[in-house]
């Protein structure tokens, strides 16, 4: 469990903006998009900033309302924990904890993969959050670090080790 919570802060530590605008937003909306496509990827991608404005937003054929539900959830906990949902889920397992013991609730948070801070470097304010839905949770949560690793350029950024369940 401890490696998993390492390998899950590093790629924190390490997929990090130099800078993060509403036009970098769209930009990387857009290799988002186009790299799910190119991997045969069905997959709803959200980009927000901490107050809730979506600067970038895709739900393909195959995707639904239930997708953004799950996004709007999977936002929340990030904003309010400032680390992924998948971080956060794993935290949550290892300390024994329920989101109930925090007064919160599972119709507003979700403890799955499928959310990551938009962080900037050196001050390490967590601005908004970069989210993923219709895969596996942890499969979802790979794939915004596939796209982050390629995007930023960070090949170092270690993948979470895991087996989809049958």
């Amino acid at each position: 469990m401890c490696e998993n919570l390492n390998i899950l802060k590093k790629q924190e530590e390490l997929l990090q903006f130099d800078h993060f605008s509403n036009n970098d937003a769209f930009e990387l909306g857009s290799f988002m998009v186009s790299y799910a496509r190119k991997h045969n990827i069905t997959i709803a991608v959200s980009i927000r900033l901490n107050n809730g404005c979506i600067l970038f937003q895709h739900c393909p054929d195959g995707t639904n309302l239930l997708n953004q539900k799950w996004m709007e959830r999977k936002f929340n906990s990030v904003k309010l924990m400032e680390r992924s949902s998948l971080l956060s889920t794993f935290t949550f397992e290892h300390d024994k904890d329920t989101l109930e013991t925090h007064a919160l609730s599972n119709k507003d948070y979700a403890l799955c993969g499928g959310g990551f801070p938009i962080r900037i470097k050196d001050s390490q304010t967590v601005i908004g959050v970069i989210i993923a839905s219709n895969l596996y949770h942890i499969s979802d949560h790979e794939f915004i670090i596939s796209c982050l690793k390629e995007y930023l350029n960070c090949p170092d950024a270690p993948a979470f080790p895991y087996t989809l369940p049958e």
